[in-house]
């Protein structure tokens, strides 16, 4: 039997609470039906006696970057995502690497040490009156902020992307495409709600599932073509522009809410990749 060490959040981060323990369940019951032996492990924690890990649970890991590459850097385990592929995706630079190589990309601008002028310089560059702040290593909107023309602001002291605040955000959504061994699997649309702009759960955003047209899924194949080779699972978040085409927002290949509730198989076929990859 197959043994995959399911990387779980470090046990010292208390933010995260237990929020992560359904994920699991589900994925422990879709290994066990392959016969696969699952075993959640912190990620902070040395690895042996696996046949590979997935860190699909390493929630926090934005929180201790250089321990989380560190980690990537000097295990022997295969990774599923490979360890290439999640050293690329940690730092969200790649958008700058996949707009050079044609993918449509929402606009962004990156600062190592951001100064309030720089940010200002971003309103005219983009075209808008505002603009979003995130930190270059950064998950589920940490640090994340939009700022408004002319108001007070104070950059965060780590690298920052820059990005044009995007309207679609509360209208049609953000679209979310699932690829599982290179195949298409399900699509989610995520609204921000109640004047947030932000589409996670905790922020209030609505989830609900959707068909993707051929400009979504040429965006979405797009987006894979042009990444690092290896990935057997990725969720690919796109969002309307102002001219009225789709951009790449995010490629998340690390620890991605699979939304597998939304499914039509449940998870098998993400369940089928992982075992092939092993």
């Amino acid at each position: 039997m197959k043994r995959l060490a399911l990387l779980t959040p470090d046990p010292a981060d208390d933010s995260l609470a237990d929020r992560w323990k359904p994920s699991l369940a589900r994925y422990l019951a879709l290994f066990a039906a392959l016969r696969v032996e699952a075993v959640p492990i912190p990620w902070t924690e040395p690895l042996s006696g696996f046949d590979a890990a997935t860190p699909l649970l390493a929630w926090g890991y934005h929180r201790q970057a250089p321990r989380w590459q560190a980690v990537l850097h000097n295990t022997s385990i295969n990774m599923i995502n490979p360890s290439s592929v999640l050293l690329w995706n940690t730092t969200k630079t790649y958008l700058e690497g996949l707009g050079e190589a044609g993918v449509s990309v929402v606009p962004t601008q990156a600062f190592s040490a951001p100064t309030p002028a720089d940010v200002a310089a971003a309103f005219d560059r983009f075209g808008v009156d505002t603009v979003v702040v995130k930190p270059q290593v950064s998950a589920g909107s940490h640090l994340t902020q939009r700022v408004r023309r002319g108001e007070a602001f104070a950059p965060p002291t780590c690298p920052v992307l820059v990005q044009p605040f995007l309207e679609a955000v509360s209208g049609e959504g953000e679209l979310s495409l699932f690829f599982f061994g290179g195949r298409f699997s399900h699509a989610a649309r995520k609204v921000a709600t109640g004047g947030d702009f932000r589409i996670q759960p905790q922020f209030g955003g609505a989830f609900s599932r959707f068909d993707p047209d051929d400009e979504a899924m040429d965006l979405a194949r797009a987006t894979l073509a042009a990444a690092p080779d290896g990935i057997v699972y990725a969720r690919v978040d796109m969002i309307r522009l102002a001219s009225g085409a789709l951009a790449l927002m995010e490629l998340e290949a690390i620890e991605p809410d699979l939304y597998l509730d939304l499914a039509p198989d449940g998870g098998a076929a993400f369940a089928d990749a992982v075992l092939e990859a092993l």
